[in-house]
């Protein structure tokens, strides 16, 4: 099927000339103009709007478009002079509602007018560039009321001072003052912004730092915070009912630089009412708000930042610092953990749980623990303390928060192999000593240990729980094999330690009554013929006996002792009265823990199962005991511990730190031999710093370490100096 041709219209005009009367364009004018002044007189309701539309399209149509322009503007321009003597005449308040009610009328007319003329801003208008019917309305009510020299300044003034009245308790008329800012609004943005909101904006700021300078000087922080806070959401409020929303960046900024910004570094310092006064006394409202409006303005969160890292630098000083507070380990640790939970409530309560705070935390926190070098000793003491007694009855849940805590102050340390030792001298005796609150809370804690240090960490303590459970089934082994031999002698239960995972002891054996030594004989042969190529060497300082004693009127108990006392004790069986001489040759005890043992057993009320002469709470070389006859207790089951400091001696601190020193030396070479052999070449600053980046989360290596380290592997030949430059290192394959 073929296509259709496609047919083209065309309008043509007329062939002949239409004549037009030549008073045409004038008498059809004059009806318009009628109109206009009717609709402006609110007579409207006689006219026929069909009627003016087409006199006003044929007048366009006829090329009288521009007669029809001139006239509207030349009238209307009339009207609104007359309308603006109207309002000039308007004395007071009224001057508003007599403006409002005058914009009201003229926004009615000029749409009625913009209908009549719609023709001409749809053709003419927008062919020759002219300014449309309605905004044409607009410019001309701007410039001839809003701009009037006698209404321009008189409207800012009256609305400036409105909004003053309110700021200061009044209630205005917030409908009035929407519809007037709204039709500045309606008149451009250009027209609200010059004629009233940059002058709003300088005012306010003139007002928000007269009252903020009054304010400042009679409030403490957290009243003047609150003021501030109320005059804030006031102008938020003023803007969401009679300003443009625009507005409210502006105006919330000039309140936040006058009443916060200008004034931060003396709230935050204000004395008793300032933030360290607000962190002591854990304020968590004002803390809040303050948090809140300094966020506002720049820097503002720095500042309270600076001020609670420099105060909590202070305070964490003096805590690890004050004599008094470190002569109990766990009071110690104990008081670094409520303060950690302090801030953390701090933090989270009334800071949003800002991360540049916690990050803030947790910087003052190891700076501060670091300043003393006891700290992992102490630390590892309240684990010891929590592990042996304080987790009693407690949750697992609560169990579980405790070692996290505990975690996280071990994280703080820089020195964790000075922790470690500890942590594995205090785990032994706590092992061995059957004092451990429960295996699980022990093993968690090590897991807790391996995932954030590693394997290599805590392999040793994991070695120390394997050897535990050997132990039992080696003494399992030993009974099902001497028991026809054993009879009723006393019953040995041994714990066999590997050498390598245990903390070293130094090795001080005593003399053993002749009746355990030869129980112990038979263990030692037994093991040694199940083991091949081992050795056992006896630590009978960290043993301990239960011994059954009778007193006088027959009375029996258990006494719970360890194996110096009762070596000790047992002398007594033969002899009545020894003296301190005696008792050494006889048991070969070192001195120190000689004289700790008799203090035990001889100087504490309720344990004293020996008596001294003379009596005094100190032993002397001429101290003589005897057996006390007359001791009573109303338990059956006495346990006798040994005075001990809690703490490490210094000859012992000095100890520890010294193979501490040792142990790093091995791991500093490694460090030093693995960045070599991948780098080559390295220059001496480098190997420093590339070694402390590897060790730094065991410990902080001292450079003057490092480079005795590095001398050490040039004489062993792993390194060698460069011949050119003596600062460079080559490894040597």
């Amino acid at each position: 099927m073929s296509a259709q041709k496609k047919r083209n219209f065309k309008i043509e005009a007329f062939k002949h000339r239409v004549e037009l009367d030549p008073n045409y364009a004038e008498r059809t004018w004059k009806v318009l103009e009628h109109a206009i002044h009717e609709i402006y007189n609110h007579n409207a309701s006689g006219l026929s709007f069909e009627e003016l539309y087409r006199n006003a399209y044929n007048m366009v149509l006829h090329k009288y478009g521009e007669k029809l322009y001139t006239g509207l503007v030349n009238t209307m321009t009339g009207h609104l002079k007359e309308i603006a003597r109207s309002i000039e005449a308007a004395q007071g308040d009224f001057f508003l509602e007599e403006l409002n009610v005058k914009w009201g009328d003229h926004n009615k007319a000029l749409q009625m007018i913009r209908d009549i003329l719609m023709y001409m801003d749809r053709t003419f208008v927008h062919s020759s560039h002219k300014t449309p019917v309605h905004e044409l309305g607009l410019n001309i009510w701007r410039d001839n009321i809003i701009h009037s020299s006698k209404i321009q300044t008189r409207l800012l003034d009256m609305l400036l001072d409105l909004i003053h009245r309110e700021r200061t308790g009044e209630v205005i008329n917030r409908g009035l003052m929407r519809n007037i800012t709204k039709m500045l609004m309606d008149l451009g943005s250009s027209v609200y912004q010059e004629d009233f909101e940059k002058p709003f904006l300088e005012v306010s700021a003139s007002f928000y730092s007269v009252e903020s300078q009054q304010l400042i000087e009679c409030c403490d922080c957290g009243e003047y915070l609150r003021k501030a806070e109320r005059r804030l959401s006031e102008e938020i409020e003023r803007v969401s009912h009679y300003l443009d929303v625009k507005s409210e960046v502006k105006i919330t900024s000039v309140v936040e630089g006058e009443m916060i910004a200008n004034h931060m570094q003396r709230l935050v310092h204000m004395e008793n009412s300032g933030l360290v006064s607000m962190l002591v006394d854990d304020k968590y409202e004002d803390l809040s708000r303050m948090y809140n409006l300094f966020r506002r303005v720049p820097n503002g969160l720095s500042t309270i930042k600076d001020v609670m890292n420099s105060h909590l630098r202070e305070t964490g000083k003096q805590l690890v610092s004050d004599p008094e507070k470190l002569k109990d380990p766990v009071d110690f640790v104990q008081n670094l953990l409520n303060e950690k939970d302090k801030y953390d409530k701090i933090i989270s309560k009334a800071f949003n749980n800002d991360k540049t705070f916690q990050n803030a935390l947790n910087s003052s926190f190891e700076y501060f623990i670091n300043l003393n070098n006891r700290s992992p000793e102490f630390i590892s003491l309240y684990v010891d303390d929590k592990l042996r007694k304080g987790l009693k009855g407690v949750s697992e849940e609560d169990v579980e928060v405790v070692l996290d805590k505990v975690m996280m102050l071990f994280r703080y340390l820089q020195e964790k192999d000075v922790f470690e030792k500890y942590y594995k001298q205090h785990l032994a005796k706590r092992l061995l000593s059957g004092k451990s609150v429960s295996d699980d809370t022990e093993r968690s804690m090590i897991v807790k240990l391996k995932t954030e240090c590693g394997y290599q960490f805590t392999s040793k303590l994991e070695g120390m729980f394997t050897d535990m459970k050997t132990s039992v089934d080696t003494m399992q082994g030993f009974y099902a094999s001497q028991y026809s031999e054993i009879g009723d002698g006393p019953t040995l239960a041994v714990q066999v330690l590997t050498t390598g995972s245990w903390p070293t002891q130094p090795n001080a054996p005593c003399n053993l009554p002749a009746e355990i030594h030869v129980i112990c004989e038979k263990f030692r042969t037994y093991y040694l013929g199940t083991h091949t190529g081992r050795r056992l060497t006896w630590q009978t300082n960290m043993g301990t006996a239960d011994i059954k004693a009778t007193f006088g009127m027959g009375q029996k108990h258990e006494l719970n002792v360890s194996t110096y006392q009762m070596c000790i004790l047992m002398l007594f069986n033969s002899v009545d009265r020894l003296t301190y001489g005696e008792i050494e040759q006889a048991t070969e005890i070192p001195p120190s823990d000689l004289k700790r043992c008799l203090q035990s057993l001889a100087c504490v009320k309720g344990k004293n199962v020996l008596r001294k002469e003379p009596m005094s709470k100190d032993i002397a070389e001429d101290d003589a005991f005897y057996f006390n006859d007359k001791f009573t207790s109303k338990f059956i089951k006495v346990k006798i511990g040994t005075v001990a400091a809690q703490k490490e001696s210094e000859p012992e601190k000095q100890e520890t730190r010294q193979r501490v020193e040792e142990d790093r030396k091995p791991q500093i070479e490694a460090a030093i031999v693995r960045i070599m052999k991948s780098r080559r070449v390295l220059d001496h600053n480098t190997i420093v710093t590339e070694v402390t980046s590897q060790l730094q989360s065991r410990f902080l290596p001292n450079p003057v370490v490092i480079k005795k380290r590095i001398e050490s592997l040039i004489e062993r030949e792993f390194l060698e100096r460069d011949k050119a430059d003596r600062k460079l290192y080559r490894y040597l394959a």
